[in-house]
């Protein structure tokens, strides 16, 4: 008798094929620019359950342009493995011709070209084109939102994240997850989460002072649909309090809790869960060692980490499923359960093109509202780039040279920190920075600009810190986004080194010395996570910079030496 796992594997091998030939298809059309929304949306129904994932939209309601990462090293026992595959060796892996549509949505080589050629991705007016035509084909899809909603952009700022809440309230999603989204204050999360028409989920948001789960969110939420018992489990970003300010959101702890997600998963199935889907904000590694600690789940809806994989991986008998960020993509899962189980699925990443996929009215109205009492301050040019500002990348990006650039000016620094931080659109050679874009790579609610004095010594401690939440091999242990971006300093890392061994070479650019572990140094950075940080928002030391510049240039950064990737 087939087992079930032997069903998944078929599964798994037509969703690789479905997904070929949609890229293959793609593919021809990419000469002539023939690409239509028929074609894009075009599945062939299959089971009995259809999910609907959007994760990691970062406040963007209007189509950008935004280029996937060049570097994103794995470590451990994810060396070498998607989602650490990037550019050509990714097209390989999944049939990708050179110059397709698919090219252009899922890495990042000839970006600037490419964009010129297929435009812009995203847009939630678009995303709901997508989501009401899957709809009209599957009536009890099940829309899941991965969190990383209520963050990053001017207008998010400007309506502590009530624009997002009511362009999302229009797509009618029934369920959601959460991360930047305590950054609004924990009296902000409440009072939205306490209006919201659908499910705020995440089985490890505890009460801090009780160490029990936090009443104002469910741990998880029971659908019947398609004749199926579904059970939704939510998982919000574990290391909220490293990562951001703990002080926002003092009453709420949180964690990976992967014994208490155990619990959860047979505390459902118990009550008849036919199927069990974890919606989650873990990021994608961390999500495939839960699916191989935590049995029961059948599909993992991740985020967090902005990946975008045309096939699901599979993790025993869990398939994890990863929608990129942006608005870019929207994932369709089929599924056919049978018997209180998943036998089998049909999966698709459906990319956002902003130029072929119309925009539905009503969500364009929605956007149009909530933008235009800021309409003029959005457009306002502030200057021009000569060259691709991005973001995405393990090391340096474009924008955060920039931003490193302002602090070191600006802020008469040595030596400029900047987070690395993955959320922000990209900016074509030759285009127009608006504050809109400006916002979009500075966006938060902590945005202090501060200047102060570090020892070398303690310049090698951060560096080490930070490198350690990235490349540590244990993906429980990855608690960070990129490495942080410096301006002003260079260094070499070995990512195969335990933490302390790391960073070596650190040099101070402005004179080639190397860096004094007893010599005080003025650094400038942003986003610090200590409460009281004063100086002036990022957002504005940008501008004021760019202003002056008039002309943006920003050129190659060869100060990071990459040993053991």
């Amino acid at each position: 008798m087939i087992s079930r796992r032997d069903f998944l594997q078929v599964s798994m091998a037509a969703s690789a094929l479905y997904g070929a030939s949609g890229f293959g298809q793609w593919s021809r059309l990419a000469a002539q620019q023939a690409l239509t929304q028929d074609q894009l949306l075009q599945f062939d129904d299959f089971g009995n359950v259809s999910l609907i994932h959007v994760t990691d939209i970062h406040a963007q309601l209007k189509p950008v342009y935004f280029r996937e990462p060049e570097i994103n090293f794995g470590v451990g026992e994810n060396k070498g493995d998607v989602p650490h595959i990037t550019g050509a060796d990714f097209r390989r892996l999944y049939g990708i011709e050179d110059n397709s549509p698919s090219h252009y949505a899922l890495t990042y080589d000839d970006f600037t070209a490419l964009a010129k050629g297929y435009g812009r991705m995203g847009g939630l007016d678009r995303v709901a084109t997508v989501i009401n035509s899957i709809r009209a084909a599957r009536p009890d899809a099940l829309l899941l939102d991965g969190g990383d909603t209520w963050h990053g952009s001017y207008t998010c700022h400007h309506t502590a994240g009530q624009d997002m809440v009511n362009v999302m309230n229009a797509l009618k999603p029934d369920a959601m997850t959460f991360h930047w989204e305590f950054t609004l204050g924990q009296e902000r999360v409440r009072e939205i989460v306490g209006g919201l028409p659908f499910a705020a989920l995440g089985q490890n948001i505890f009460d801090a002072e009780w160490d029990e789960p936090a009443e104002d969110f469910a741990p998880y939420k029971f659908f019947e649909r398609g004749g199926v018992k579904i059970a939704v489990i939510g998982q919000a970003f574990p290391y909220m309090p490293i990562a951001n300010p703990g002080w926002m959101f003092p009453d709420y702890s949180f964690g990976i809790r992967d014994e208490h997600m155990q619990t959860m998963v047979d505390e459902v199935r118990g009550q008849g869960a036919e199927l069990v889907v974890c919606l989650s904000h873990n990021g994608f590694d961390v999500d495939k060692k839960m699916a191989g600690v935590v049995t029961g789940i059948d599909v993992i809806l991740s985020g967090h980490t902005h990946d975008a994989l045309p096939e699901p991986v599979l993790v025993g008998e869990t398939i994890v499923v990863a929608s990129g960020s942006n608005g870019k993509f929207v994932s369709r899962v089929d599924l056919d359960v049978r018997d209180g189980r998943m036998m089998g699925f049909r999966h698709k990443l459906i990319p956002i093109f902003s130029d072929v996929i119309a925009p539905d009215r009503q969500v364009a109205a929605v956007i149009e509202e909530q933008r235009a009492p800021y309409i003029e301050q959005l457009s306002e040019v502030i200057g021009q780039s000569d060259g691709l500002l991005f973001r995405r990348g393990n090391f340096n990006g474009t924008w955060d040279d920039l931003i490193c650039n302002a602090l070191l000016s600006e802020r008469e620094a040595e030596i400029a920190l900047s987070p690395g931080v993955r959320w922000g659109p990209s900016v074509l050679p030759g285009q127009a920075i608006t504050r809109e874009d400006i916002w979009n790579v500075t966006s938060m609610s902590y945005p202090e600009a501060y200047r102060t004095e570090m020892t070398g010594e303690f310049l090698h401690v951060v560096m080490e810190d930070v490198a350690d939440n990235i490349f540590n091999p244990d993906p429980y242990y990855q608690q960070g986004g990129d490495m942080v971006r410096v301006g002003g300093m260079g260094y070499r890392i070995d990512i195969t080194k335990p933490q302390g061994e790391r960073i070596s070479e650190m040099t101070l650019l402005s004179t080639g010395e190397p860096i004094d572990p007893s010599r005080n140094y003025v650094v400038a950075g942003w986003a610090s996570v200590n409460e009281g940080t004063e100086g002036p928002p990022i957002w504005d030391v940008v501008e004021r910079h760019i202003r002056s510049a008039g002309t943006v240039t920003v050129t190659p950064n060869t100060s990071v030496e990459v040993v053991g990737a």
